[in-house]
């Protein structure tokens, strides 16, 4: 959730990918740098960074101070602020499931981009994530789009929840 513009946005992540720190496709895999130094601080803070030279992509650190570790945020259901993420996105005619359909999509959708990255989700109000109650059948597969350690089963999705970017029905 985000308040962008004196809009509420809100997702409900459907989608993420696990890296920790003996992953030779983590960020963290060869130690502390400038860029990577957000997922050795405290849990669930925000690790955001460039690739391809065109998407943003959302990181929650996940381990304790001076561990590598961080989860991808892959894809959110819209929930709310659905005509906003539409007009982030520059997508119009956008398909409500398919907003923030990805990585660098759910930044767009969010307007998540370097600002964020260090900043505490459970201090608010730029970036919070919240339980909602419910449940949802999870699969899990190999990771999408990396070279390194693709085969790990470390992507962990919602079963059958159209938002989600990749594979849907690779676990039972």
């Amino acid at each position: 959730m985000r308040e962008h513009a004196g809009e509420l946005l809100a997702g409900r992540i459907v989608e993420t990918e696990a890296y920790v720190p003996s992953d030779p496709a983590s960020h963290a895999f060869r130690g502390l740098t400038r860029r990577n130094r957000v997922m050795f601080g405290p849990p669930f803070h925000v690790y955001v960074y460039f690739i391809y030279g065109a998407n943003w992509c959302l990181n929650v650190t996940s381990e304790g101070e001076g561990v590598g570790a961080a989860v991808l945020v892959r894809a959110c259901e819209p929930l709310l602020g659905l005509g906003a993420m539409r007009a982030l996105r520059g997508r119009a005619g956008l398909p409500d499931h398919e907003l923030a359909r990805g990585p660098g999509n759910l930044c767009r959708a969010f307007a998540i981009g370097p600002e964020f990255d260090g900043a505490d989700l459970g201090a608010g109000p730029l970036l919070w994530i919240a339980d909602d109650g419910v449940r949802a059948r999870v699969g899990v597969s190999p990771r999408i789009g990396i070279a390194k350690a693709a085969a790990e089963p470390m992507r962990f999705y919602a079963r059958g929840n159209p938002s989600v970017s990749g594979p849907r029905a690779l676990s039972p």
